[in-house]
């Protein structure tokens, strides 16, 4: 029979044998995270290469090769209104070499199936905000309106339903807020991208655009388009004289846009963490903010934490947009 010291000295020998195994997972995921990355870096856009999801991508991917040591590639894939990319994503391992550049904006819904095609807070981590934009309201660049008080009153005077041009969802679902604040009947016509939804403007195949500030500098300066209104809560540095949407008579119309960068679901909280500090400090270097500046881009410094309610009350904003709007979000 054993002895009781004995028996005690096995008891403590296998306590600590199952301590040491408990901690093992943990020692090894940090020793993980310490080394990451050890292999090349893919950050998917779930969008043509030369939008802005794939600029922020381009400059926050060289930085984080410049401080990690490892190349961090970009991969456009875009189709089905940023579901294939994303969902590449999703099904990729959560150990931080897979990346997602992701703009703000309601998830569409799988068709007939009636729930989103994937949720940015369960089947992502929100890691850090690259960059936030507003929306801005275009006319072409001969056209009388001045103000967006007589755009109104000449949308409303006009017989039939005038149109404007969009680059996407977000900004169709923004047209569509507009619509509702203003007491009006517009119908979106979809493009490709901002620049051909201003392009369109400017040819006059549209009445007024909305669009991200960016892809509308080069029209706005040529003046080939005017922008009447910005959906910040302050004027922006590039367009100091180009009043927000509170100013021209909308009260609590404020909207800004943000452009994340997503991991899938299950990251280490230490690689999570890691990469959301690199982004804060390329966010900080003054290169950075020139080139964001250029295209009307603004650092946006949140925790993840507080990206991450963000993200869920986007998502709940624009839902709520689509369904008094009518519009079916089903892809």
């Amino acid at each position: 029979m054993a002895t009781r010291r004995a028996l005690m000295a096995d008891i403590g020998a296998g306590a600590g044998a199952s301590a040491l195994a408990l901690a093992f997972p943990a020692l090894a995921q940090n020793r993980a995270a310490q080394a990451y990355p050890d292999r090349p870096v893919r950050i998917v856009v779930p969008y043509a290469a030369g939008g802005g999801n794939d600029l922020l991508a381009r400059i926050y991917g060289q930085k984080l090769s410049e401080a990690l040591g490892q190349p961090f590639v970009v991969d456009n894939r875009p189709g089905a209104s940023a579901v294939i990319g994303t969902e590449s994503v999703i099904r990729a391992r959560p150990d931080g070499l897979t990346l997602l550049v992701h703009a703000s904006g309601p998830v569409l819904f799988e068709k007939g199936a009636g729930k989103p095609a994937y949720d940015l807070q369960a089947d992502l981590v929100p890691i850090a905000i690259l960059g936030a934009f507003p929306g801005i309201l275009l006319v072409r660049g001969d056209s009388p309106h001045r103000s967006v008080a007589e755009l109104v009153a000449w949308l409303k005077a006009k017989p039939g339903r005038a149109n404007y041009g969009t680059g996407g969802t977000g900004f169709q679902l923004l047209g569509a807020y507009f619509a509702q604040r203003a007491g009006l009947a517009l119908e979106n016509i979809v493009y490709r991208s901002s620049t051909e939804g201003v392009t369109a403007l400017s040819a006059g195949d549209v009445a007024l655009a909305l669009s991200d500030p960016g892809p509308a500098r080069a029209a706005v300066e040529g003046g080939r388009v005017r922008p009447l209104a910005v959906t910040s809560a302050r004027r922006m540095a590039a367009y100091p004289d180009v009043p927000t949407m509170v100013e021209a008579g909308f009260p609590d119309f404020v909207v800004d846009y943000w452009i994340g960068l997503f991991a899938p679901a299950g990251l280490p909280e230490e690689i999570l963490l890691r990469l959301h500090d690199q982004v804060r400090r390329a966010a900080a270097m003054p290169d950075v903010q020139q080139r964001l500046a250029l295209n009307s881009v603004e650092p946006a410094d949140k925790d993840p934490e507080a990206f991450r309610r963000s993200v869920k009350a986007n998502a709940e904003f624009w839902i709520n947009v689509a369904r008094q709007a009518g519009i079916s979000l089903e892809r």
